[in-house]
């Protein structure tokens, strides 16, 4: 259900996995993490003419669980990043189509009783978000895994090990394999809406950037943290490169987040443990989590508004 509203072989898949990790370890010294900034201001971004934004998306888009959800299916809320955005940048009209679980497969069919994500698109859509390739990569078997993994050797690495057994780091595979997937979503994006401004949303912080842990708050061994910890930077700088090879900017939530991850107090983070304490799922942003993307959205949107 759309949510629409008018507000006005081996050996050849190592040499090839060896390329895309050179592309991407070049990508990073040349445009780095991110810089950080702050959570969202009380202030609008005004566009500057009508714009139609269409928000495309895996369950760090949609915002399980915080209030107030408006399509139990996608697990969809009305205060996640899309809304916030589209309310402050004062679109238009905004179709919002994200859907937990998503990966880039759902783009372009059916998820449930959720029609393909890239049916929302025209070819006058102005604005598309975009946020998948978590899902894609295994965020949840990862997280399931580690945490299991975890209570065998709690002041080891575990996870490091299970997932590097084999001589290769398979989340670091899966991520190189996960880029393709996501270059082809943004090619459909183009192709249904030739004269959209993309805009490809990285993941945040969810745990410690100085490599700290908090075991048994987040049930990780503590040398497991780091890894884990540069696992989701490596996931962040393949998606801006990426986003730079397909005609599309990238806007960095992980640089807002830092020192707001899911071992911070209650009071302090934007990204949920495992039990949350605020309304939210497990290893997701919180509505303050939600209020710095949409920040730092609109700040990306600020830097060229008027400019196409």
């Amino acid at each position: 259900m759309n949510h629409h509203t008018r507000p006005g072989g081996d050996r050849p898949r190592r040499r090839r996995t060896m390329a895309l990790g050179a592309a991407l370890s070049s990508c990073a010294l040349v445009a780095g993490v991110g810089a950080a900034s702050g959570p969202a201001s009380a202030g609008e971004r005004h566009s500057p003419r009508p714009v139609d934004y269409v928000a495309l998306g895996d369950s760090y888009t949609s915002g399980p669980l915080i209030p107030r959800q408006v399509d139990a299916g996608c697990a969809r809320s009305d205060h996640n990043y899309p809304s916030l955005v589209a309310a402050r940048y004062q679109v238009a009209s905004f179709t919002d189509v994200s859907c937990s679980g998503a990966k880039t497969d759902e783009m372009g069919k059916a998820q449930g009783t959720n029609g393909p994500q890239l049916d929302a698109l025209k070819r006058d859509t102005d604005l598309v978000t975009l946020q998948i390739g978590g899902n894609d990569m295994g965020f949840g078997p990862i997280i399931g895994t580690c945490a299991a993994l975890s209570s065998k050797d709690p002041s080891g690495d575990p996870c490091r090990q299970y997932y590097t057994s084999s001589g290769i780091d398979r989340l670091a595979l899966n991520i190189l394999e996960t880029a393709p997937k996501v270059a082809r979503v943004l090619r459909a994006v183009h192709a249904r809406a030739p004269h959209a401004r993309v805009l490809v949303v990285g993941y945040p912080a969810l745990l410690p950037d100085d490599g700290s842990g908090c075991y048994p708050s987040v049930p990780f061994a503590a040398k497991d943290f780091p890894y884990l910890r540069d696992t989701g930077k490596r996931l962040n700088r393949m998606l801006r490169l990426v986003a730079w090879l397909n005609r599309a900017e990238f806007v960095d939530a992980y640089g807002p987040s830092v020192g707001h991850d899911m071992c911070k107090a209650p009071a302090d983070r934007w990204v949920e443990p495992l039990r949350p304490t605020a309304p939210a799922a497990p290893a997701h942003p919180n509505a303050k989590g939600m209020e710095t993307t949409a920040s730092a959205v609109l700040e990306r949107l600020g830097k060229r508004a008027g400019h196409r």
